[in-house]
């Protein structure tokens, strides 16, 4: 079984919007995949948001037991955070929980780069 927390906007459980970046994202999806199928969900509320210091949401994705984040962006910082931990990130998720999943799973959404954001402000 394999634990994925997902970046959301909303608590709308498999619909609910991704967000474009894991840190400032109000809940996480945490789903648990046997095969290719969900076999578990929970909404997790994000306990630093709106503000995060470095490290914080990695830490707590880990104490989660997550093996997978999946968000629409992150800093590389957050990128070496989750590595560090285990935990593979991967960027570019978009729409809501269920269309990322499928990606995910199909292998269409892997790896992760430091968001556009990130590297403007000098965060990559």
């Amino acid at each position: 079984m394999t634990k994925i927390a997902v970046a959301v906007l909303d608590a709308n459980g498999l619909d609910a919007q991704i967000s474009p970046h894991f840190g400032r994202c109000p809940y996480f999806a945490l789903v648990e995949i046997a095969g290719q199928e969900v076999s578990a969900m929970e909404m997790v509320a994000n306990p630093h948001y709106p503000n995060h210091e470095p490290g914080q949401v990695p830490a707590f994705i880990h104490n989660l037991g997550a093996q997978v984040m999946l968000a629409g962006g992150m800093g590389g910082r957050a990128v070496a955070f989750f590595k560090q931990y285990g935990i593979e990130p991967a960027t570019g998720a978009a729409g809501t929980v269920r269309a990322s999943l499928s990606r995910y799973l199909g292998g269409d959404l892997q790896g992760a780069a430091p968001c556009r954001e990130s590297v403007e402000h000098g965060h990559a």
